[in-house]
């Protein structure tokens, strides 16, 4: 192996490095799980999807991660064919500070340049994203209460 083969893989591990720990901050375990769902089927790809997107353009300095997760709710909204990444996105941006608010009025500018079908698609799926995190909430909420009504 060559000095710059060696160059290569030392960057791209720093890359992967990089883009798993920003993957992890925006998505906690929904990205990991997109990412080990790969494993099977495509491994290189899931490397890839955390080098390049993660590693490479959520690091640089340009915009911060809300500012970031807005733009990706916008234009996976736009696609219009997009559920699962979207509702992995629309957690992102909760996660990183966007509020429902704020996720259900990018969804509906939406509208004026995809389409109604794309921003009714984007709507449904924030709904199911707001159920499920209301529904993790609530859990989390009973378990105590449970705990202590058994002590």
């Amino acid at each position: 192996m060559t000095n710059t083969q060696q160059d290569q893989g030392h960057d791209d591990n720093l890359r992967y490095a990089r883009g798993l720990a920003k993957l992890h901050e925006i998505d906690g375990e929904g990205g990991v799980k997109v990412v080990e769902s790969l494993a099977g089927i495509a491994p290189d790809f899931a490397r890839l999807l955390i080098e390049f997107p993660f590693g490479d353009i959520y690091s640089r300095p340009g915009l911060d991660l809300r500012s970031r997760e807005i733009a990706v709710v916008a234009a996976l909204t736009a696609l219009g064919n997009a559920a699962p990444q979207l509702k992995v996105h629309i957690q992102g941006a909760l996660n990183v500070g966007v509020t429902r608010d704020e996720v259900v009025e990018v969804i509906m500018q939406m509208a004026v340049y995809a389409g109604f079908p794309a921003a009714l698609n984007g709507l449904f799926a924030a709904r199911d994203v707001f159920a499920a995190e209301d529904e993790k909430s609530a859990r989390s909420q009973e378990e105590p209460r449970a705990v202590a009504e058994a002590i």
